[in-house]
């Protein structure tokens, strides 16, 4: 959450409540965070110094426009630029993908080809456990449970897959001469 919240802050300094706002109008499709977490989380980067208080709305309430120090823009560029970890997968991905603009160009396909690798690397997992996984000595009362388990990883491989396949295709037009 914490670099989703660097990403955003980047694009312009932002209050509190506005940075709930731009959760809920698009970031909310791949992430989900509530008020709660998305304030710990701006503690922890003003602690960390990655954010300051860039001022303080007049007014009754006050509010606090945090902006990106340079330890901030670093940290985020790290984080775009970086292997993505975590067992999160698709939020890891769509994360970068919702960002990547914010890249130099030249460094936009390098980091989708890191999204890519990860990509492989878990189908790769996935397949392998898909190669071992049998049902020949299941207790009778444990199939029907064994079926969807098996259904679970069939849609996780498809699903992969699609992933896969979605990221290189975009690569692919983003290297294409028109763009």
């Amino acid at each position: 959450m914490a670099h989703v919240i660097l990403g955003l802050l980047l694009i312009a300094p932002q209050t509190f409540y506005d940075l709930i706002k731009g959760f809920e109008a698009g970031i909310a499709l791949f992430y989900s965070a509530s008020s709660g977490s998305i304030k710990r989380a701006l503690d922890t980067l003003l602690t960390r110094g990655l954010i300051e208080v860039a001022s303080v709305e007049a007014g009754g309430r006050g509010r606090k426009v945090y902006r990106l120090t340079d330890a901030g823009r670093r940290e985020f560029h790290a984080w775009m630029t970086g292997d993505l970890t975590g067992p999160d997968l698709e939020t890891a991905a769509l994360s970068r993908l919702y960002f990547l603009g914010l890249l130099e160009p030249a460094e936009r396909v390098p980091a989708l080809r890191r999204v890519t690798a990860r990509i492989e690397a878990d189908l790769a997992t996935l397949s392998t456990l898909d190669e071992h996984l049998g049902i020949p000595d299941m207790p009778e009362e444990h199939r029907d449970l064994a079926t969807h388990q098996r259904a679970t990883l069939d849609y996780g491989i498809a699903s992969h897959r699609f992933a896969l396949d979605w990221f290189r295709a975009h690569i692919d037009r983003y290297e294409t001469p028109e763009h």
